[in-house]
């Protein structure tokens, strides 16, 4: 079969086969990605692991690395200004939120890498173009697709892809996971994998609507080959996914879900490298101080269970997780008790294998721009050390220009 073999082939030849209304988003993401990866060869891929957790909403960075020794965080926030007694402090200046104590945790540990003032030039404050920017890594609109999916489309220039290699836990495909050629699959959970894969006459069914095989060489025998290939793959990971019994207790909340599913898949599916996961509830214009504590409090127990269980199954030195959001919030708080749509936040790095600590100067409240923290790290600074250090990847490439990477992983 040609390597040129193009998408709109694939669609015209192929698509009510698996790239069409038959088969689910998913088999078709999956079997576009591998028609158009065949016959590729090269390196070995890193076998390390990256998990993105993405804050949805702008979390109010302020609030979360409390910077409790500068008079000036108190002054901006008389009413919703965490009160030092109640900071777990890190050192003589800066400290977290009382809901994160099991981050406070691994951070005595040495395993929670916290990046300072992290945005970019010009910032935007829609959630839709923030968010749009920090996936995509392209402040300028200049780069087409997600960071993420352009790295694999990188990796695929050199070495076929395997289907699983990146996985979403999301209703819709975030899109840092879209490439031009590499497509990632989403699920909402894992529940819907079990449903849609677990089942034999289901099974059975997607696998009897590729029809026919079509003579060789054709594009409708390829999307074929690849669909079959995408149901083998993801009914391994079922099969997989089955056979895993955990032994760590995870909280019924967004985070406890999501890092419980997260480990399941880690610990199971070898061939994985990306799992991307997001949660909401960070815009917290109104009473923010209670609610966002217990989003913390979520996040932070969760993350901590689950690096005490990639320990308990030897991945701890495989697996970082990566936290952002798309914004932070204004220094000053509002009349309604919260905070409104802000700049430049603190962004976590969390695993055996970062350099942990403070990284950057603390927030200079006295210094602000337009109201905001302004930033000192771009935060293609920290996507590049993630892609060249911990992914094997290149960066420049992914980025479209040279970033110089933080000097926070230990590897």
């Amino acid at each position: 079969m040609s390597n040129t073999l193009s998408r709109r082939e694939i669609l015209k030849n192929g698509g009510m086969i698996a790239v069409g209304l038959v088969a689910p988003r998913w088999l078709s993401s999956i079997a576009e990605a591998d028609v158009l990866r065949q016959a590729k060869g090269g390196k070995p891929a890193s076998d390390t692991i990256l998990v993105v957790c993405q804050w949805s909403g702008g979390n109010d960075g302020l609030n979360t690395v409390v910077p409790y020794a500068n008079k000036a965080y108190y002054s901006l926030r008389p009413m919703i200004g965490i009160q030092e007694p109640k900071v777990l402090k890190l050192n003589s200046e800066m400290g977290l939120n009382p809901g994160l104590s099991g981050l406070a945790d691994l951070f005595q540990q040495g395993k929670v890498a916290i990046i300072q003032n992290v945005g970019y030039p010009q910032p935007n404050r829609s959630h839709f173009k923030s968010m749009e920017i920090w996936q995509s890594a392209s402040p300028e609109s200049t780069m087409k697709y997600g960071w993420l999916g352009r790295h694999f489309d990188a990796e695929m220039k050199h070495h076929p892809l395997n289907p699983v290699v990146a996985l979403g836990l999301s209703t819709e495909q975030p899109l840092a996971l879209a490439g031009e050629n590499a497509s990632i699959p989403c699920f909402a959970s894992l529940a819907d994998l079990r449903n849609m894969i677990g089942d034999a006459d289901s099974e059975k069914m997607l696998r009897e609507i590729q029809g026919m095989d079509a003579p060789n060489g054709t594009a409708t025998r390829a999307v074929q080959n690849a669909s079959r290939s995408a149901l083998d793959a993801v009914s391994i990971l079922q099969k997989q996914l089955a056979t895993y019994k955990s032994q760590s207790t995870y909280a019924n909340d967004a985070f406890g879900n999501g890092f419980k599913q997260i480990a399941q898949l880690i610990a199971t599916s070898p061939q994985t490298r990306v799992v991307y996961f997001q949660a909401g509830g960070f815009d917290t214009h109104a009473r923010q101080v209670e609610g966002h504590q217990k989003l913390l409090t979520g996040f932070g127990n969760a993350v901590n269970t689950f690096q005490k269980e990639m320990e308990a199954i030897g991945k701890a030195d495989k697996v970082v997780t990566l936290v952002f959001s798309e914004f932070g919030r204004r220094a000053q708080e509002n009349a309604s008790l919260g905070t409104d749509h802000g700049a430049a936040a603190p962004m976590f790095l969390i695993g055996s294998k970062v350099k942990g600590g403070f990284h950057g100067p603390n927030p200079d409240l006295d210094n602000l721009f337009q109201g905001d923290v302004k930033y000192t790290q771009d935060f293609r600074e920290v996507y590049a050390a993630t892609l060249d250090t911990w992914m094997g990847g290149d960066s420049e490439t992914v980025l479209g220009q040279r970033f110089s990477p933080v000097d926070v992983f230990a590897v």
